[in-house]
């Protein structure tokens, strides 16, 4: 197996490229211990509270991960992507966006989709085969679900090009893996971000593995080393670390708002689970490297952290263990109790106006169900009123 040379040379990048020895940003040490670092003042302001409600968020996350994760298991998904060790990266970055701010996920972005707002029946949408897309991106102002690899980069550069030109304050965040920086998608939005001063900030969750490839054997050197190149300064940061992602993103979101364009972010974090579920990470990954990042667990590092200060208390644990424990049971009634689409219902959003074309297929397929009697209730008449609608 491949050395990952970028895993142990973390470094914090300038505008122009020029790099330094120095540990990446980091602010919870494994142990739960404090760092001091000079990205303190950028997460200052994080009182008790707010550090348990992080770690709640961690855990629920988590928790709806796992119970995801069984219900595919069980036949009621499709499939899933587990985010399973990732939490810290997810909720250090969505907890610093304001409402008005636009998200641009790949598909494991769910953690973040749940501080967005997204509600437990909508996660499970699309990974059940309910409806291609889960959630109405402009309630929550995130994209939806993003299977090709790399292509929310160039959707966010887009709509960073359109915040500079309505002329407002809001910023725009795009999260991918280490395994899209190879895709041209990714390189190309880079090039247009900074070309037209984009506030845009390119969060790439390192977690070490794209599918079965190490990301040593793609990067010889630091993933954040090729933003420079680009003319985005850009910051590696302990993404198992929630204070620590916390604070490079409010920089960030700073440089975004002040006109000071895009921003890279490599968040140095593990894949603790499959790549998805129909993965078997067992085939390609080595035991003990597992365990080592086992030791590095975003939530457990938080957890030790509170308790050294007093914080975490008997009652504060059953807390947010109910709160995690209601947030599956309703994730999990929401899912098995979810009726299935009509089958007309296919042709209702495929293009913006009606044509004669679509009309045709959808009176090919209505006939086809008709011959083994499995019409839908009213699914045919549904289908084509909306379509009369549109076109009157």
């Amino acid at each position: 197996m491949r050395t990952d040379v970028s895993l142990h040379t973390p470094v914090r990048i300038s505008h122009d490229g020029a790099s330094a020895a120095v540990p990446y940003v980091q602010l919870i040490r494994p142990d739960g211990s404090r760092a001091s670092s000079d990205y303190d003042h950028w997460v200052s302001d994080v009182d008790a509270n707010q550090l348990r409600a992080l770690y709640e968020d961690m855990v629920v996350i988590r928790r709806i991960d796992t119970e995801a994760t069984a219900l595919q298991r069980q036949g009621e998904l499709g499939l899933w992507p587990p985010l399973l060790g990732q939490e810290a990266a997810q909720i250090g970055s969505a907890r610093t966006l304001r409402a008005s701010d636009f998200v641009f996920g790949s598909y494991r972005e769910n953690g973040v989709a749940w501080c967005r707002g997204v509600d437990p029946e909508s996660l499970m949408r699309m990974w059940r085969g309910n409806a291609a897309a889960g959630w109405d991106p402009f309630t929550v102002n995130m994209a939806a679900t993003q299977v090709i690899i790399g292509a929310q980069a160039l959707h966010a550069a887009g709509y960073g090009m359109g915040v500079v030109a309505d002329g407002t304050d809001d910023a725009v965040i795009t999260y991918f893996g280490d395994g899209a920086t190879s895709q041209g998608d990714v390189n190309e939005a880079m090039v247009f971000a900074a070309s037209f001063h984009a506030p845009v900030i390119f969060f790439c969750s390192n977690n070490q593995w794209a599918i079965s490839e190490p990301v040593g054997l793609q990067a010889q050197v630091p993933i954040a080393n090729r933003a420079p190149g680009f003319g985005i300064p850009s910051v590696r940061v302990d993404g198992n670390d929630v204070l620590a992602v916390m604070a490079v993103t409010r920089e960030a979101l700073e440089r975004a708002r002040s006109g000071g364009g895009p921003s890279f972010i490599e968040a140095v974090t593990y894949r603790m689970g499959p790549h998805t579920t129909a993965d078997d990470p067992t085939r390609y990954r080595d035991a003990a490297e597992l365990e080592e990042w086992r030791a590095k667990d975003p939530i457990s590092r938080v957890e030790a952290l509170l308790r050294s200060e007093g914080l975490f208390t008997g009652e504060f644990e059953e807390s947010v263990a109910a709160r995690a424990n209601a947030v599956a049971a309703e994730l999990r009634q929401a899912c098995i109790g979810m009726e299935p689409p009509a089958a007309m219902e296919l042709f209702a959003h495929v293009y913006a106006e009606p044509n004669s074309w679509l009309e045709n297929q959808q009176e090919e397929y209505a006939r086809y169900l008709a011959v083994y009697g499995t019409e839908d209730d009213g699914g045919t008449d549904q289908a084509a009123a909306h379509t009369k609608g549109e076109r009157a």
